[in-house]
């Protein structure tokens, strides 16, 4: 029998060490900023569709992603 089979990690926790706990604090603070609420999905696609536009003809945009060597 191999020896990883008798090795069990535990899962980590990305919000684990009290970083769940400071959030959760942090948002309901009096000055915390919400940005979840102002947001129109379509505006917003909207507006990024017109900066790709901008891009697009600026003449230092470039498609190809190779470089001339």
């Amino acid at each position: 029998m191999s020896f990883f089979h008798h090795i069990s990690l535990p899962q980590p926790d990305p919000l684990g060490g009290g970083l769940r706990e400071e959030i959760a604090e942090e948002q309901s603070e009096e000055a915390a900023q919400d940005f979840t609420s102002d947001i129109d999905g379509d505006k917003l696609t909207e507006e990024w569709s017109e900066i790709m536009e901008d891009l697009h003809k600026d003449p230092e945009w470039f498609d190809d992603m190779s470089v001339d060597e």
